[in-house]
Parts: C-alpha cells; sequence; structure tokens
C-alpha cells in the first residue's frame, strides 16, 4: 500500500477566525477537499454525537465550532451537505442540546437523525458480518467527511475514524453486536467491517479539547490543541494513537483495518505534515482501565504473571450520583441491568463487560472498577509507563 499522508495543525481553542485557519490548514496539509468531492456532489459529514445528547462544553461530541468549519470548506467548493448521526430523540431534541441545530440553521446545511432517514441493507464481506444496514444519507452520499472527537473508550481505547463509522447502522443493530461479539476482538473486527463498507473520503479529528481517561463520556477533558487530517482515516488513528503515547497497533481496529489493506496503520508508512508528532505527543495521557491490558505484555514479567483475568474491568454502580434515567437499562445488550426503587443494579453474572452501560450514563453514575489486585496492577503498570524511554521504533 503506497504511503499515506497525516496532517497535524495546532489550534488553541474553538473561537472565531483561529479554528477556520486550523482546520483548512489541516485539510489543505492532507491533500485538500478539491480532488475527492466535485461541485454539486452530495456530501454526508459524520458527527460524533452520543446518547443521551450533552452540550459541546462537555467534551463528549464533535465540537459544532469545529463541525463549522469544516462545512465552511465544503461550501466553498460547492458540496450539498448533510450532517447527521444516529440518536435517541426520545427525550427531546438532542440536536438543540448540542448547539448542532442552531450551528447548522447557521451554516445553511442539512441536518438529519439517521434514525429518521432510514437504513438500506449493503454488503461488507467482513470477517463477521457478510452484509449489514448502512444509514440511507450515508449510502447516497457521493463522498463521506468522517469527523470524530479525539477521545479515550472503556472497550476500544480510543474512540477514532475507524470506530466513528459505528455509527451509521441502526441503534439496536449497534446494542445487539456488543451483546453477540462481546470478546473485544470479535467486537474491533466487526467495527472494522462496518468501517470496509462505507469508508469516508476524508477525516479530520477534532483534537483540540481531548477526552483522557474513562471515555467516551466520562473522562476528563485534556486540552491537546490539534487538528489531525487525513484521507486515511486508519492513518490518521495510528497518528493520534501514537500522539496521546500508544503504539498504533495496540488499538485493535487500526490494526485489522491495516491488516486487511483498509488503510494504512504502521508510522513507517505514514508521512506526517505540519507539526510532528513528538512535538505534540502527550505520554502522560491517562488510559482508560482497559488500556493497561495492551501494556501488560510489554511490562516486566512479574507483572505479568496470573493477572490476565484482572484486566477486564467491570461497571460499578455510584449509588449516590444515580438519577434514576435508566439509560443504562436501556442501553445494556443483554439485561444485565434492571430497576431497583430509584436507583438500578447490575447482574455481574450477566455481565459482558461492553460497558455500554457506562458510555451512555451523563451523571458518572456507572464507573470501570477492577478487584483491589487489579488496581493495584493498573498503579504499578501506570508507574512503568512513566518511566520508560519513548521508544524510537513507535515513532516511525
Amino acid at each position: 500500500m503506497s504511503q499515506a499522508k497525516v496532517s497535524i495543525v495546532r489550534a488553541a481553542d474553538y473561537g472565531g477566525a483561529g479554528i477556520d485557519a486550523a482546520v483548512e490548514e489541516a485539510v489543505e496539509l492532507a491533500g485538500g477537499l478539491e480532488h475527492v468531492i466535485k461541485p454539486g456532489s452530495r456530501v454526508f459529514v459524520k458527527i460524533n454525537h452520543l446518547s443521551p445528547a450533552s452540550p459541546p462544553e462537555r467534551g463528549i461530541i464533535t465540537h459544532p465550532a469545529f463541525v463549522e468549519a469544516v462545512l465552511k470548506l465544503l461550501t466553498r467548493v460547492g458540496a450539498r451537505v448533510t450532517v447527521g448521526d444516529d440518536i435517541d430523540s426520545s427525550s427531546g431534541d438532542g440536536f438543540q442540546v448540542s448547539g448542532f441545530r442552531q450551528m447548522c440553521r447557521r451554516a445553511g446545511v442539512a441536518l438529519v437523525n439517521l434514525r429518521e432517514a432510514g437504513f438500506v441493507e449493503a454488503r461488507c464481506q467482513g470477517r463477521f458480518l457478510e452484509k449489514v444496514y448502512l444509514s440511507r444519507v450515508a449510502a447516497d452520499a457521493d463522498a463521506i467527511v468522517n469527523l470524530p472527537k479525539l477521545k479515550t473508550h472503556s472497550l476500544t481505547i480510543l474512540t477514532g475514524g475507524v470506530k466513528n463509522m459505528y455509527g451509521i447502522i441502526p441503534g439496536g443493530l449497534r446494542t445487539r453486536f456488543h451483546g453477540d461479539y462481546a470478546a473485544k476482538e470479535d467486537f474491533a473486527q466487526v467495527l472494522t467491517d462496518i468501517f470496509s463498507a462505507a469508508r469516508p473520503q476524508m477525516t479530520v479529528t477534532d483534537g483540540v479539547i481531548a477526552m483522557e481517561g474513562e471515555g467516551p463520556a466520562a473522562g476528563k477533558l485534556r486540552r491537546l490543541g490539534v487538528v489531525l487530517a487525513s484521507r486515511d482515516a486508519v492513518a490518521l488513528d495510528a497518528v493520534a494513537a501514537r500522539v496521546i503515547g500508544l503504539d498504533p497497533m495496540d488499538i485493535l481496529t487500526t490494526r485489522y483495518a491495516s491488516e486487511r489493506k483498509l488503510g494504512v496503520g504502521r508510522l513507517k508508512d505514514i508521512e506526517v505534515t505540519g507539526q510532528r508528532i513528538e512535538d505534540v505527543a502527550v505520554p502522560d495521557f491517562r488510559l482508560p482501565l482497559s488500556g493497561t491490558a495492551v501494556l501488560v505484555g510489554k511490562a516486566p514479567r512479574f507483572l505479568v504473571r496470573s493477572v490476565t483475568g484482572r484486566l477486564s474491568p467491570r461497571p460499578r454502580l455510584v449509588e449516590q450520583r444515580c438519577t434514576g434515567c435508566f439509560e443504562c437499562v436501556r442501553a445494556c445488550p443483554v439485561g444485565a441491568i434492571s430497576s431497583r426503587g430509584r436507583t438500578v443494579e447490575i447482574d455481574q453474572g450477566k455481565c459482558i463487560r461492553c460497558m455500554c452501560c457506562h458510555e451512555v450514563c451523563r451523571f458518572d453514575a456507572i464507573e470501570p472498577a477492577w478487584s483491589p489486585a487489579g488496581s493495584v496492577l493498573h498503579w504499578l503498570i501506570g508507574i512503568w509507563r512513566k518511566t520508560r524511554a519513548p521508544s524510537p521504533r513507535m515513532l516511525g
């Protein structure tokens, strides 16, 4: 596979002309839009808009100001743009809460909840999936522009360009796949299967304010101050992983997509333009608990013995924070969570550790947790990670 190109541009915040200039520079350095998007073409812009809805300052969604900067570029090349994601609308207009409704109205582009526009069957010839239902908007588009948020994820470690395309399938199917493919390796292959059926022509990652720790919704905000862009979403995810101190091959979606020739996953085959990785890298970026597992194979042997079973965190209810919204009950793919008065109860015997409940909770009432022995292991590996020297090989 030929060398991919990924751009890194600094962006201090989401304010005014600064974010517009940073996004434009990143896209141009990545090859520009003119060669992949023709005037009059239908372009679907896939945002990251988790349900239930949240305001942009919480750092859970792609920031509307970031998306608006991309929309200005698409308007300039004459594209017919539709912005969207598949969101739960049972509790009102989530796009209004997030600010996307107001922003898209101001930008003069269509905004669609994908579940309201329908889905079509598509073949994907994946490792697990032979066919899948894709958003009609995405399937009918002449080009897809993918706008993920740079965040950690309690199951996949990193939310990136490949993972963001999971949102173009129906919500019920996403829940079912979590249950049917509970092993993280299998789930990563399913994510790659879906990505293979709808590969974006340009991916631009919002890394201005990132999320570390227990993402994608309950982590801590971390100012990275970067915009990343590429025509190759896999290569972009590889660079993003290295920026936060990980070997790209530790992200299973990057590894599998690279092995299946859906993009370039190895840094030695990627041309980085704009800022250098080492100039923006954050070696102390806090990983989710699930991220510790990928470090075990690199840790001293005395830390590795007999610990495999302790490295898969389970969801734990923080009862005093629970508001009784029961989003977690609806999200659990195996029915392991049930209502108990004004709060909930988690059946750990049924739990498959997919962390869907953690993802949808907006009150930090469900958090990943280990046994005491697993917590000690996480602490020891954290110390080891901080003291090890960066590998020149990992820098490509």
